[in-house]
């Protein structure tokens, strides 16, 4: 660490120059092994609630320590980026995508950011070295954004900040320095209420603050690749990637901001866009409407699977 500078100073222009860059809220933990959690992701996946996603019972260790993946971390510098928006799609009756999918993948956007950060950072401290993890790496993003001091973690799993809400994405920026570090939020303000498990479609959402993957709907219409059952189907309201209802209903996102995110906004095409324009959506429009977003991750195919069960069925017509 440079003389010229205290760890508190280093810290006090990190969260400057992330605020300067975008990120609505930052805060900075030090790095440990998170063993707790590492237990809770065993007993979750071992209790088969992961479905499909094999991935996320290997490695837990890594998941769990940084340390594993980047030798000498120290900090975790942790930002959170709204993306919340009332600008969502205009027409009744047609195949709803998740407001996080609007815009530009948000692993490029932050990515992008987490890199001018880092380059701000090593012209001030020129040995530091530092990883970026946005969905890219096996680290626990969510419990670090409490380790931070950002949140808690709602009965939704999602992490809940008093002064947005939970539409944010979480991006990650590790660090061999020590830093000032904030108090992990060790409160829970959900208190006695449970509105995001009482209207999840499909009573995906347990008790205990954990997600049944095998019900989720952003996991049947995204991770999983069998086609939606007729089951489903009903529950799901007319979506074709991912979920926003236990967020809609949380207390916390009552009074939220909308995001000023400008490759965050929804496409005025893809806003209005009637059940004819989803019907008659080819693959070449596809590609034209939604490269660059997480909506081309499923591909072509699955998406259009996704859109003619919906649109065929009785409950959505």
């Amino acid at each position: 660490m440079s003389s010229e500078r205290t760890n508190r100073e280093i810290s006090a222009l990190i969260k400057e120059k992330s605020a300067s860059v975008g990120f609505d809220i930052t805060g900075i933990a030090k790095v440990r092994a998170l063993s707790e959690y590492e237990n809770h992701l065993k007993n979750w996946v071992s209790s088969g609630m992961h479905d499909n996603m094999n991935y996320l019972g290997r490695d837990t260790q890594k998941r769990a320590d940084p340390s594993s993946l980047f030798p000498g971390v120290r900090s975790m510098v942790v930002t959170g980026l709204n993306y919340f928006t009332e600008n969502k799609q205009k027409q009744k009756g047609v195949p709803v995508i998740s407001r996080y999918a609007y815009g530009r993948t948000y692993q490029d956007v932050i990515g992008e950011k987490l890199e001018i950060l880092l380059d701000y950072i090593s012209a001030i401290e020129p040995s530091v070295e530092g990883r970026i993890y946005v969905d890219t790496f096996p680290v626990m993003e969510k419990p670090w954004a409490v380790q931070a001091g950002l949140g808690w973690q709602g009965r939704h799993s999602i992490v809940i900040n008093r002064n947005i809400g939970s539409f944010f994405f979480i991006g990650i920026l590790a660090l061999n320095l020590d830093l000032e570090y904030d108090k992990p939020y060790s409160e829970e303000h959900c208190g006695g209420c449970s509105l995001c498990i009482e209207h999840c479609p499909t009573g995906a959402i347990n008790d205990n603050g954990t997600i049944d993957a095998r019900k989720c709907i952003s996991n049947l219409t995204i991770e999983n690749r069998a086609p939606l059952t007729d089951e489903t189907i009903p529950k799901i309201g007319g979506r074709v990637y991912a979920c926003d209802r236990c967020q809609e209903v949380c207390p916390w996102n009552k009074h939220a901001k909308p995001h000023t995110h400008s490759e965050f906004n929804i496409r005025e095409e893809v806003a209005s866009m009637t059940r004819e324009d989803w019907s008659g959506l080819t693959e070449e429009k596809f590609d034209e409407l939604f490269s660059g977003t997480p909506v081309e991750r499923v591909k072509f195919p699955r998406f259009r699977s996704n859109i003619d069960k919906i649109l065929n069925s009785p409950s959505s017509k």
